[in-house]
């Protein structure tokens, strides 16, 4: 009984291992993986182009995507096509990151955010609009009117998917 007492008297002069989670927030590792987020041009524009190779590369099938037609009037990203819908559904999601690795414009990435509870099923199912980070200072909103030709000048080049 007193070897019992005696290592509850050491311990309690040790610092805490534990921390306050709300108030204190641990910092993530570097290459953690957390939430989606698809982002966008420094104009702008989207840089999903609604290809779903990232839908074609999960292996949970947590990805859907469909694909529509890119207009003049009415562009949401610099190709012919955008994503019209996107959806990640995070209770099948494994955050395996092949998704992030088959994009071809490294539109989605998996952030640092690691606050995820639901209470129902449809919550999980992240959105288009609730994934689609926010348009940068000095961009503007999609959809936007272009001229012919006009949106690409302002768009980086896209990677090679083969690289």
């Amino acid at each position: 009984m007193l070897r019992g007492l005696l290592t509850t008297f050491k311990s309690l002069f040790e610092k805490p291992v534990t921390i306050q989670y709300p108030e204190q927030r641990r910092p993530v590792w570097e290459r953690y993986r957390g939430r989606h987020e698809l982002k966008r041009y420094e104009n702008g524009l989207e840089k999903c182009i609604g290809c779903a190779l990232c839908a074609a590369a999960c292996p949970a099938d947590a990805i859907f995507v469909e694909a529509a037609e890119n207009t003049d009037e009415e562009r949401y990203s610099p190709g012919e096509r955008y994503a019209s819908t996107y959806e990640i559904n995070l209770l099948r999601c494994i955050y395996c990151g092949f998704c992030e690795d088959a994009c071809p414009t490294e539109a989605i990435v998996l952030e640092k955010y690691y606050e995820l509870s639901f209470t129902d099923r449809e919550s999980a199912i992240y959105t288009k609009e609730q994934l689609l980070v926010k348009v940068p200072e000095g961009g503007k909103p999609t959809p936007q009117v272009t001229r012919p030709g006009e949106f690409t000048r302002s768009v980086p080049e896209m990677k090679d998917p083969i690289d």
